[in-house]
């Protein structure tokens, strides 16, 4: 990586991410989801996120799998290319939250370290860690990309959950059991993290959901 330059200077903006939040009519936050590969990230953060659309909030989904197409489309899969490629996903959310977004993450995020360090980026309660708990075997069973398959043949290297390891967070804000809860169920909880954190304050949810 080139060194930082020395020439560049934060420039603060005349519109507060206080002022965006009092036109949108909720806060912004970083929804981070990690999980095994086949737990139903990328499901749930397009479900929440089309949930909150219909209520009229600004959102946005990093995807994994898109991310790669562009941002870190110069990323392999090795330790250190996981990891940058992270950072800069943080990166990218932090900008958001101070645009006033509500940011979606769906990445498999295998290392502590790494979801620490986007953590630290943020003030205190900006980001929130929602562990999709799915057993290896439940997410196998989903595997329509047929990668685990791979994996386990060897023409996959550095899989998650198969020939690399994923650390479980040890302080989720919200672990939700994708490997055994409906998707209406698991989005309800995140929404109840929302209205409980205060980030949304609208309690009439699409669909007649319960959110009492």
């Amino acid at each position: 990586m080139s060194e930082k330059s020395s020439n560049t200077v934060w420039h603060n903006a005349a519109v507060s991410r206080e002022m965006r939040a009092a036109v949108n009519g909720h806060k912004s936050t970083i929804l981070w989801f990690t999980g095994l590969s086949g737990s139903g990230k990328s499901t749930l953060a397009h479900a929440i996120e089309e949930r909150l659309f219909e209520m009229g909030m600004r959102t946005f989904v990093f995807d994994g799998d898109n991310v790669r197409h562009g941002l870190c489309g110069d990323l392999g899969f090795s330790v250190d290319d996981r990891s940058e490629n992270i950072r800069r996903i943080g990166e990218m959310c932090k900008l958001f939250l101070e645009a006033g977004v509500i940011s979606l993450t769906a990445f498999i995020s295998p290392m502590r370290e790494d979801r620490h360090r986007v953590r630290s980026l943020v003030p205190h309660g900006d980001f929130l860690e929602i562990y999709c708990r799915a057993s290896v075997d439940v997410c196998e069973s989903r595997d329509v990309k047929g990668l685990y398959k791979r994996a386990r043949a060897g023409e996959i290297g550095d899989f998650t959950g198969i020939s690399s390891p994923y650390e479980e967070p040890e302080a989720a804000e919200l672990i939700v059991d994708t490997g055994s809860l409906s998707l209406e169920d698991s989005v309800d909880q995140v929404l109840q993290l929302l209205l409980q954190r205060g980030v949304i304050t609208v309690p009439e949810m699409t669909d007649g959901a319960d959110m009492s």
